[in-house]
């Protein structure tokens, strides 16, 4: 089994602003990161494998702290590269840096993110082949859209928000072909109950 969290909040995430790699978890942020970690208490998880970022990080280490789960960190997993606009509010941004035709200058576009993507899943299948159990793997809103777009066989009754994932959500997933999700974008754990996320 397979469990795939996007971190917890940021400022920048509350603010609508595009990020940089060392961007914090505001203090909002950690209490969902300590949620996630109460949650996971009742459910077995044999490994963390995260992204470097340090927002991802932070989830990562409070949730492997809590299960007592072995911790690595994996680069591939980092969040897609805007590059040049990291640090610009949305507001302010003349270009949608979400549209399949835009490469935002000095980051990836969307052809280079999927290809990191890509090995970022093979890495994520490799890692839970080795383990005698769960792994849950800590990572970003788009690497998780990248992922369930294109890997993750979804019921026919739901679709992906191309608007994202909710902070520290849980996306639930059988390790092997076909990879079907049994609980997805689930924030159950969260007090303000923001997508319910049942699982399917």
């Amino acid at each position: 089994m397979i469990h795939l969290i996007r971190h917890g909040e940021t400022a920048g995430n509350a603010q609508r602003v595009i990020q940089f790699p060392d961007t914090p978890l505001s203090e909002r942020g950690h209490e969902q990161a300590r949620s996630l970690a109460a949650r996971f208490r009742d459910e077995p998880v044999a490994a963390v494998l995260c992204s470097d970022y340090a927002r991802a990080e932070a989830t990562a280490r409070c949730l492997a702290a809590a299960t007592g789960a072995t911790l690595a960190v994996e680069p591939l997993l980092r969040e897609r590269s805007f590059g040049d606009l990291r640090g610009t509010p949305y507001a302010e941004l003349d270009v949608d840096p979400f549209a399949l035709d835009y490469a935002p200058p000095g980051g990836e576009s969307w052809p280079v993110f999927h290809a990191r993507v890509d090995a970022a899943w093979r890495r994520i299948q490799e890692v839970a082949a080795a383990e005698a159990g769960p792994l849950a793997v800590v990572t970003h809103g788009l690497v998780c859209l990248s992922l369930s777009l294109r890997y993750l066989a979804l019921p026919e009754a739901h679709e992906i928000e191309t608007s994202g994932f909710a902070n520290t959500s849980v996306t639930t997933l059988e390790a092997r072909a076909p990879f079907r999700v049994t609980r997805l974008d689930c924030t159950r754990h969260l007090d303000c109950g923001a997508g319910d996320g049942a699982p399917v």
